[in-house]
């Protein structure tokens, strides 16, 4: 009986990137180390929310205006924007990391409950990043 050839699995060349296709669990590992690189980098701007939204009334109303004045030359909406940022980064990570501890916790590593892991992943950061969008943006 002729046995089938094996598959032979390589390194992926530069060309390569357009044609492969990244599954769901590369996406979320991805974008787990693009969300915490997010958070680090603009952690001062974190520190500085924190800090202006505590200090006193005055520094509070300051930090309010930020959203509809903006920043020195930036306007509110792009301050908006990067806090917007900010929601995803730590939704995405949060709920990534969860992901993580609860296969770890229950040694959930097939490639199925993988996948769906990571599809929930996704879609649950995605939901919660554009109805806390919604709200920080004005719509309701």
């Amino acid at each position: 009986m002729p046995s089938t050839p094996r598959p032979v699995f390589r390194n992926i060349h530069i060309t390569d990137i357009r044609t492969y296709r990244l599954p769901a669990a590369g996406f979320v590992s991805i974008l787990h180390r693009v969300s915490g690189a997010v958070m680090f980098l603009l952690l001062p701007f974190i520190v500085w929310l924190f800090d202006a939204s505590l200090t006193s009334e005055v520094s509070y109303d300051r930090f309010t205006s930020a959203f509809v004045a903006g920043i020195g030359f930036l306007p509110g909406w792009f301050i908006k924007l990067v806090v917007l940022g900010l929601i995803w980064a730590y939704l995405h990570h949060f709920i990534a990391g969860v992901r993580h501890v609860w296969m770890d916790a229950t040694h959930s590593v097939t490639k199925e409950q993988g996948r769906s892991s990571a599809v929930v992943t996704l879609a649950a950061s995605a939901v919660l990043t554009v109805v806390l969008g919604a709200k920080l943006f004005g719509l309701f």
